[in-house]
């Protein structure tokens, strides 16, 4: 008879989340252990704990899910715990701080499925523009954009010092290119006078584009939007557009669309779900990370 899974949640803060253990019980997985304050150093022993507590068999009975709110630092935990096991004892690893991979993965591909419902063959060669990109979920969409060939800029509210240590840091580790600029009102206007898509990642309630903004947008394709909360970082976008036209820019040959956080949310439920049930009934150990995220994003949002 199978060992009960286990889920072992790790995160640097002071509590994990709420939403992931939520997640982590309706996929299926009823004992969820929480662990806080855990750095990076500390991954090795607690792996090697998880996973020499069980007989091999059993091992891939066992989970180990990592939060917080730095990408780069969960990548690492992710590296770390890897490196810890060793054939027959192999756990399952899945990062997602702060659901920033689920999330970027399912922006991006329902980006893809706004596109190639107009026509367009997805994000190669298209200017993608990042607002919101100093925190851990528009890093990642930058990210993910660039390696699925857009042309991304990582536009950061507090100057580009803001993102450039972010962008070099995916670009050592990925091989992407990712610029960066600042939102002064004059750079604003450049950067939307080329954008064929928007990202924008800002903080709830915050507003990062207005329909002033967008009238400099005259080659806008579409427009994305992760806040839920009122007022929308897009102007014109409604938390449930999927593919809802905006008002034109005087002389845009395209009509751009807009995608709410709710028709975004809806695939990054499900592309979490699909993740967390597969470590949990999957049979053999896997390792998760924002490019898994990013598969099953893509499948889920061409099946919706």
């Amino acid at each position: 008879m199978s060992a009960p899974y286990v889920l072992h949640m790790i995160t640097p803060l002071a509590n994990v989340s709420p939403f992931d253990v939520n997640m982590a019980v309706d996929a299926g997985i009823d004992t969820v252990i929480p662990y806080t304050g855990i750095g990076t150093a500390q991954v090795e022993a607690l792996t090697q704990d998880a996973m020499f507590s069980r007989d091999p068999k059993n091992a891939v009975r066992t989970g180990l899910f990592i939060g917080g709110r730095d990408a780069a630092m969960a990548l690492d935990m992710l590296d770390a715990a890897r490196k810890a096991m060793f054939s027959p004892f192999q756990i399952s690893v899945f990062a997602d701080p702060s659901g920033a991979f689920t999330t970027a993965a399912a922006m991006v591909a329902v980006v893809e499925r706004a596109l190639q419902r107009a026509g367009v063959a997805g994000l190669t060669g298209l200017d993608v523009q990042v607002y919101g990109a100093t925190g851990v979920v528009g890093g990642i969409a930058g990210l993910i954009a660039a390696q699925a060939g857009g042309k991304v800029t990582l536009v950061s509210h507090r100057g580009v010092s803001a993102v450039q240590g972010k962008a070099e840091e995916f670009g050592r580790r990925y091989a992407v290119q990712l610029d960066c600029a600042d939102t002064s009102a004059a750079g604003k206007a450049a950067l939307l006078e080329r954008a064929d898509v928007v990202l924008a990642c800002g903080k709830a309630g915050v507003r990062v584009l207005s329909a002033e903004d967008l009238h400099a947008a005259g080659r806008l394709r579409v427009a994305a939007d992760i806040n839920a909360v009122p007022p929308a970082g897009v102007e014109g976008v409604g938390v449930q557009d999927d593919g809802v036209a905006l008002p034109a820019a005087p002389g845009a040959g395209n009509q751009a669309v807009g995608i709410g956080a709710l028709a975004i949310g809806n695939v990054k439920f499900k592309v979490q779900h699909q993740l967390l049930e597969r470590m949990r009934s999957g049979g053999t150990a896997v390792a998760f990370d924002f490019r898994d995220a990013m598969d099953a994003a893509r499948t889920i949002a061409g099946k919706a």
